[in-house]
């Protein structure tokens, strides 16, 4: 039996899996070769998690345009993502991902840290009519190349946290270009998701966007 023929190895999910699942299907890459996975970051924070949750001694390198990235061989774990719904080139193909219930949340954790944004700011639109009308809002944003992908997270999102959020699509300007799908949730509902992903402080996630969340837990 080659190793490319090994039986398919069933991994128990923990809150640390399902988080290193959400950052591979936003910014890892699994390779044609059916054996190397490489996530890339601007962030070593974040590079360093992905190496704690996955206990990988490899090096932390640089791709072509300096971002930093890790790579590692691992037939077995590579087949259990194709598995579970990721697959090579996943970026406008990827749809449904297939997350137990309980590990959902931690999921969407590391979605967010991979390819999200939570934005804090005042809106003093309105101190024209009044000094004291500022108000201080929240957004937290998840993104996907793909539509399919983008409305599974929604449905999910909605029975697993009971937020809806909205669905927006990026305008394209270049032929070359795709638009990107953006899941937005305003101050009220972001309140609601972010306490659901930061749901105890041991938890695996990029420091500072729960330093940005930590007000409103």
């Amino acid at each position: 039996m080659t190793r490319h023929n090994l039986p398919l190895k069933q991994y128990k999910w923990t809150p640390d899996l399902a988080y290193i699942v959400g950052l591979i299907a936003t910014d890892g890459c699994l390779s044609p070769d059916g054996r190397h996975l490489t996530f890339t970051s601007c962030d070593l924070k974040l590079i360093e998690t992905f190496k704690k949750c996955l206990k990988l001694n490899n090096k932390i390198g640089t791709t072509d345009t300096k971002a930093l990235k890790i790579q590692f061989g691992d037939i077995q774990f590579y087949k259990w993502l194709l598995s579970i719904g990721l697959t090579p080139a996943k970026s406008h193909t990827i749809r449904e991902i297939k997350i137990p219930k309980e590990f959902f949340r931690d999921f969407i954790r590391g979605h967010l840290d991979g390819d999200g944004s939570i934005t804090v700011f005042l809106d003093k639109h309105n101190t024209y009519k009044n000094s004291k009308y500022i108000y201080r809002r929240l957004f937290v944003r998840l993104l996907s190349a793909s539509k399919e992908h983008i409305m599974w997270l929604q449905k999910n999102i909605i029975e697993n946290f009971g937020v809806t959020g909205r669905i927006h699509k990026t305008k394209v300007y270049e032929p070359s270009k795709v638009p990107l799908y953006i899941l937005k949730f305003m101050k009220k509902e972001s309140q609601i998701f972010l306490k659901q992903i930061y749901y105890k402080k041991s938890l695996p996630c990029l420091e500072r966007k729960r330093l940005i969340a930590s007000e409103f837990l």
